[in-house]
């Protein structure tokens, strides 16, 4: 009984932290990147000490409430579609032998999102806004932004793992005290 306390407990506290950091992209827009990041890796706690399964029934609650209750749609898409499911799915990529299948892997699959949530924001939400400033850029703007992103998800992804043994070897042993 103890344990499904615990789990319910900790994934509502990382929920609500979650929702706080993307409620602060809409009053600080700046950081409509940084915020789905930041919430991303709080997911990767989840992940870490409960399961992956029950990672995943948190992004989901997180990503409808974001939804509905955030004044930066943008951001809570970026935090659907790229960042937030992210962590999670990369517990299962690391598994991938040898390291350059794994690191090819996460870029076809960081990839796969980016034009994804493209197409989303452009034909399903109707931000024409982000056509038209790819079209400032020349012919090649899209391709110049795709590569900007791939830049950002290397430095994401170094991240993440700094943060994971940063969590494992700090942060972890505090959580089995308090156990």
């Amino acid at each position: 009984m103890r344990d499904i306390s615990y789990r319910v407990a900790l994934g509502g506290i990382v929920s609500a932290l979650c929702l706080v950091t993307m409620f602060l992209a809409g009053i600080m827009p700046a950081l409509y990147l940084l915020l789905p990041m930041i919430a991303g890796v709080l997911l990767m706690i989840i992940a870490v000490e409960v399961n992956t399964g029950w990672a995943f029934l948190t992004y989901i609650s997180v990503s409808l409430l974001s939804l509905f209750i955030t004044f930066d749609k943008e951001a809570a898409l970026v935090f659907i579609m790229l960042f937030g499911h992210y962590p999670i799915v990369r517990m299962y990529i690391q598994k991938i032998k040898p390291k350059l299948l794994s690191r090819i892997v996460k870029f076809i699959f960081f990839n796969i999102c980016t034009i994804a949530y493209y197409y989303v924001t452009v034909y399903i939400f109707g931000l024409e806004q982000m056509l038209e400033e790819f079209e400032e850029f020349g012919k090649y703007g899209g391709y110049a932004m795709l590569g900007l992103a791939n830049i950002l998800f290397v430095m994401y992804d170094v991240n993440l793992d700094i943060l994971y043994v940063l969590y494992k070897k700090r942060i972890k042993p505090k959580f089995k005290r308090m156990r």
